[in-house]
């Protein structure tokens, strides 16, 4: 079955552009003219993707990031008309999984949203009949990588993908302190470039999230001037 991704942006132009790429490939394409109109079409319907351009009336990006991230972990590939750093760090806070800035490349765009679908489907899909689960214990938390699930006192916690990609990276390597270049590298398997705040506003959410569910019990540690770690 053919991926279903909604494009949400103002700009006619963009949306019919996206369009066409996204066509190209063999995907099925929902289109919105606002932030409004997106959250009211992921009301009805089921989608594969978002691609959300932060900058709409009524609603803008951020906010429908944030609606859709209180009740789902659909993939969400955020767009932008600026490249300030604080842009995107905001973009990212609220559960976006990627972004871009515009003008881009449209193969980029294309490898980018197969690269978020991927991801999804092994988080949706390899929940297998297999017993031999690939399961890491650190404390009271369990990662479960073949079902891409991550469980504390019984309570599964939320994670996007690149979020679980982060933490099973650290916790199938306990003790290992990794750099914040190393991490961007191996997870989004991109080159890394300078002044990249990424992988702290992903840490960062990851964090939150597991402070929430494990009581004051900290797994992820900083190594100040360093990187990050998850101890043994």
């Amino acid at each position: 079955m053919n991926n279903k991704i909604l494009v949400a942006d103002d700009e006619k132009e963009i949306r019919d552009l996206l369009e066409i790429y996204l066509l190209n490939e063999g995907y099925k394409v929902i289109k919105a003219k606002d932030g409004q109109e997106a959250l009211d079409i992921i009301e009805n319907e089921d989608v594969d993707l978002m691609v959300l351009d932060i900058m709409m009336p009524k609603v803008n990006g951020i906010d429908v990031c944030k609606k859709v991230r209180e009740t789902k972990n659909t993939p969400i590939l955020m767009l932008s008309a600026k490249s300030e750093d604080m842009d995107k760090i905001q973009g990212l806070m609220t559960g976006a999984d990627d972004y871009m800035t515009k003008p881009f490349n449209p193969l980029e765009f294309t490898v980018r949203v197969k690269a978020l679908l991927r991801r999804s489907y092994y988080l949706n899909n390899n929940n297998g009949s297999s017993e031999e689960s690939d399961l890491i214990n650190v404390g009271s938390l369990t990662i479960d990588k073949t079902r891409h699930r991550v469980v504390a006192d019984g309570e599964e916690i939320s994670l996007t993908a690149r979020e679980f990609d982060i933490l099973y990276l650290m916790a199938s390597n306990k003790g290992r302190v990794f750099s914040s270049e190393e991490i961007f590298e191996k997870v989004w398997k991109e080159k890394y470039f300078q002044s990249n705040n990424t992988v702290m506003v992903h840490i960062s959410r990851l964090r939150d999230k597991l402070d929430k569910c494990l009581n004051g019990e900290k797994i992820i540690h900083t190594v100040w001037g360093v990187g990050y770690k998850i101890e043994k």
